[in-house]
């Protein structure tokens, strides 16, 4: 008995100073570093463990439009854009500094989901990162869920033009609306400023 203890001891100690030497248990409580190989694998797979198999056989209700397309487009740029960026690319101050950071959903990692599979993402969440439930609970068929699946599936193709036209649809805050009119006033000369304080 006391040989069997001392083996397991042995292999839990050994285990350990593995996981120690990788970095996976002594950065484990920062987020500055990158993910290691290994915690980008085990993410990858307690996700799709954690996606349910009726998820995978989910089609989307929705057809396909330009109307649709825009409206899609226009709601991720309200919703999703701060994290993921209007491109899909993750490539945000928000998106770059999460952990695991914002994938770039146009690549195979993301493309190759089912439509269920998305949609289980995005209305239920992903636990341990900074991806939220964004469906109400008990609401299997969320259609601003469905219709993002619609969305993310165009973004490898998405164009320059849907990009601007999605910028006008980012959150800002005031600071933000603060700035673009202290530069427009600027671009015109000063001329709103001018006028402000005539009426006065």
């Amino acid at each position: 008995m006391s040989r069997l203890f001392w083996a397991a001891l042995i292999v839990v100690l050994l285990a350990g100073a593995g996981l120690w030497l990788s970095g996976l248990v002594r950065n484990c409580c920062g987020a500055r570093q990158a993910p290691s190989r290994t915690e980008e694998a085990l993410a990858r797979r307690l996700r799709s463990w954690s996606l349910p198999s009726n998820a995978r056989q989910r089609r989307n209700p929705l057809t396909g439009s330009p109307e649709l397309l825009q409206e899609s487009a226009r709601h991720f740029a309200d919703h999703c854009a701060s994290c993921h960026g209007n491109d899909g690319s993750g490539n945000t101050e928000v998106g770059r500094n999460l952990y695991p950071p914002a994938p770039d959903m146009r690549l195979a990692a993301t493309q190759e989901l089912s439509d269920g599979e998305l949609y289980y993402v995005i209305h239920n969440g992903v636990r341990w990162t900074g991806m939220p439930a964004w469906g109400e609970p008990g609401n299997d068929s969320d259609l601003d869920s469905w219709k993002l699946v619609f969305f993310i599936r165009h973004l490898p193709h998405l164009t320059d033009a849907e990009i601007r036209d999605m910028e006008r649809f980012n959150p800002r805050s005031d600071a933000d609306r603060k700035e673009e009119k202290e530069e427009q006033e600027f671009l015109n000369g000063g001329q709103a400023g001018d006028s402000a304080q005539k009426r006065r």
